[in-house]
């Protein structure tokens, strides 16, 4: 079999099925990988062409997430990539190279900060070496959208170089204004108090179906000091990128059938109007169509990115249904009231009734908004906690990224320096893969969907700790459930030993290897990783007497070792009841006190030893991904075939976007 990977300049090369290299760029501490969409030439041309329309959906929305993380990314990187281009000078000089660096971050990152972390960025070079890039760049390779070059540069030079201009997107940090302190662009002039007040005025506790508040919006003051919500939606904000999307949704919808071609027109309604309502339409069709193999993910979506939880990130996500690996999630599915009514959770916050629980395994086609480069391996949706209850959720595991996480991971030399014994290296050669795909079926499949508010609990108490909080639960979930004897019952898994190894690689993780992701001095910031060490140091904490789990150091290297796997399933259980018991009654001081006592402080001596020992590895702790590419063949003036090919290429895919899905002019 022959691949197409574009090379350097987008010239097209040819490589071999045997020299398929899984990893196409590394830089500081980042992998960008490739991933393969393995059973795409065996769809039916209409399924083609709508991955197709949906794929240019999926990228035309790139520049809204970029605005969103910051009001100056956009003009940031339209900047770097002009100089990029267009700069004359020594481009092998050192300096060059960590300004290309620094490029290849904020593209990752869609911003000049961390997507992980959420820091800004230090340039390596100076800010005397950028006049230079700047001076030896013509003027008209420079956007023009936000003024003149001088003034454009005027204003980015202190977001750049100034480490105390909008140190970090998201600050969760207790005792701040943490809107004010966050550098995120979903707030303007306002406050945290202004915020809440503002939301508490218009949600009213007897609703059943509360919309989504400011999912779609900006809050912003108003000269006259009154607080008002830009909404993103065609003729208002971000209108034209979104009418882009629109553009691309309504192809898909000529050649969508049934319940899926009206999911869509409730998503274009809902983009044309921007109507919450509208979007809880689109939502409850979409985790309806269980029938269709191709789907999608399209809109804004997560709300990480802002530290109170209201507003929506925007992404997509391109798929179809792996057609052998979804019957694993079936099992799990078509159990799903069994696990809700044997959780170690009080009754009164079990779901007498689960409804609409699906689940599969998809292959990922395209990647983009939040979903890209870095992107989930699994999904859990709709996120309103009523249409889960009324209307259940959809989950999905996306198989071929986490086949490309694994391949590229072979050989790395980690397990062995980090896990403790050779046995429990084995178990997880062994079994790691299958581990790894159950815990994130049962954390996506039904730990997200499971459990239920109290009357009167609307899901938006617990606030700053509330991703946090939810992550941890569907974890515990999984955790606890991977190793009841029901999964050897269903099948699923052959042994205990499944369990066994997924417990000493997240205890592992938890407590100590995921700290290579974060800087000497910084706290944990992050959901996902806050959500890890939580679990992983309560649980440490809570069975230290018995010696459940232990920090051993051997050759003064420090290991987390599980001694009692059976009673750490037994303490995944406890901390699910509470964390449980937290949500269901909103009871914030409580989940407050758990996260802000196990989950953000960070020893820095071991801190230190993480951080050397990954060094001398060489590992990355960060990948994404780069997207295939797909080329209609066209006859006749009619698409007949779509082809799908791999690019190598990563800075060339990121220029290659950004010239042709750059819809927003100046939008601050």
């Amino acid at each position: 079999m022959t691949i197409l990977a574009a090379g350097v300049g987008g010239c097209r090369k040819k490589i071999t099925e045997e020299k398929f290299n899984w990893v196409a760029d590394r830089f500081d501490d980042i992998r960008v990988l490739k991933y393969r969409v393995p059973g795409f030439d065996t769809l039916a041309l209409n399924e083609k062409l709508l991955i197709y329309y949906l794929s240019q959906a999926a990228l035309s929305g790139r520049d809204i997430l970029f605005d969103q993380n910051g009001r100056y990314n956009l003009r940031i990187r339209r900047t770097l990539e002009a100089i990029y281009q267009g700069y004359a000078g020594d481009r092998k000089d050192p300096r060059f190279k960590q300004f290309e660096k620094y490029l290849k971050k904020v593209w990752f990152a869609n911003g000049i900060h961390h997507h992980y972390s959420t820091d800004k960025f230090r340039p390596e070079f100076t800010e005397a070496y950028f006049d230079e890039l700047v001076a030896g760049t013509p003027k008209t390779d420079f956007p023009m959208d936000f003024g003149s070059v001088e003034r454009v540069i005027a204003e980015i030079k202190p977001v750049v170089f100034d480490p105390e201009v909008m140190p970090k997107r998201v600050n969760l940090a207790a005792g701040e204004d943490i809107i004010r302190a966050s550098a995120n662009n979903y707030y303007e002039g306002v406050s945290q108090q202004e915020v809440e007040e503002f939301y508490a005025a218009r949600m009213d506790p007897n609703d059943r179906t509360p919309v989504s508040y400011g999912l779609n919006s900006k809050l912003v003051k108003g000269g006259d000091g009154r607080l008002v919500e830009q909404v993103w939606k065609v003729g208002g904000m971000y209108s034209p990128a979104i009418e882009k999307i629109v553009y691309w949704l309504q192809k898909a919808s000529e050649v969508a059938v049934g319940r899926q071609k009206e999911t869509i027109d409730a998503l274009i309604a809902f983009y044309k109007s921007g109507d919450l309502k509208q979007f809880d339409k689109y939502s409850i069709l979409w985790v309806g169509d269980t029938a269709s193999k191709v789907d999608f993910v399209n809109g804004f979506i997560e709300s990480y990115g802002d530290p109170l939880g209201y507003r929506g990130s925007w992404e997509s996500m391109v798929n179809f249904r792996d057609e052998d690996a979804t019957e694993r999630t079936k099992i799990i599915c078509e159990a799903a009231q069994w696990f809700e009514d044997h959780s170690p959770v009080d009754e009164q916050f079990r779901k007498k009734e689960v409804k609409g629980v699906s689940a599969k395994v998809i292959t990922a086609a395209i990647l983009g908004g939040d979903c890209y480069p870095a992107t989930p391996i699994g999904v859990n949706l709709p996120n309103a906690d009523w249409i889960r209850r009324d209307h259940g959720s959809k989950s999905v595991t996306v198989g071929n990224i986490t086949s490309a996480y694994a391949e590229a991971a072979k050989g790395n030399g980690f397990d062995e320096e980090f896990i403790f014994d050779s046995e429990t290296i084995e178990l997880h050669k062994k079994y790691g893969s299958l581990a790894d795909d159950l815990h994130t079926d049962l954390h996506e499949c039904l730990g997200h969907g499971s459990g239920q508010l109290v009357p009167g609990v609307k899901g938006d108490e617990l606030k700053n700790y509330s991703s946090t909080l939810e992550e941890a639960r569907a974890d515990l979930f999984a955790l606890y459930y991977l190793g009841d004897p029901k999964m050897v019952e269903l099948g699923l898994v052959p042994s205990f030993d499944v369990a066994k190894t997924e417990y000493a690689v997240y205890m592992m993780n938890g407590m100590m290897t995921q700290f290579a992701r974060i800087e000497p001095g910084k706290t944990v910031e992050e959901a996902h990783m806050r959500n890890r060490k939580l679990i992983a140091e309560w649980c440490y904490e809570r069975g230290k007497d018995e010696r459940v789990v232990e920090k051993v150091v051997k050759d003064g290297k420090t290991y987390i070792v599980v001694n009692d796997y059976q009673k750490l399933r037994g303490l995944f259980g406890e901390l699910l009841k509470e964390i449980q018991r937290i949500k269901s009654t909103g009871d914030f001081e409580s989940g407050r006190e758990l996260v802000e006592t196990y989950a953000v402080q960070i020893d820095p001596e071991l801190h230190k030893e993480v951080l050397d020992r990954y060094q001398k590895l060489g590992l990355a702790p960060y990948s994404g991904f780069v997207n295939p590419v797909y080329q209609p063949v066209m006859e006749n003036g009619e698409i007949v075939d779509v082809n799908v090919e791999y690019t190598d290429d990563y800075a060339g895919q990121m220029m290659e976007y950004s010239r042709e899905y750059s819809f927003l002019p100046s939008v601050n």
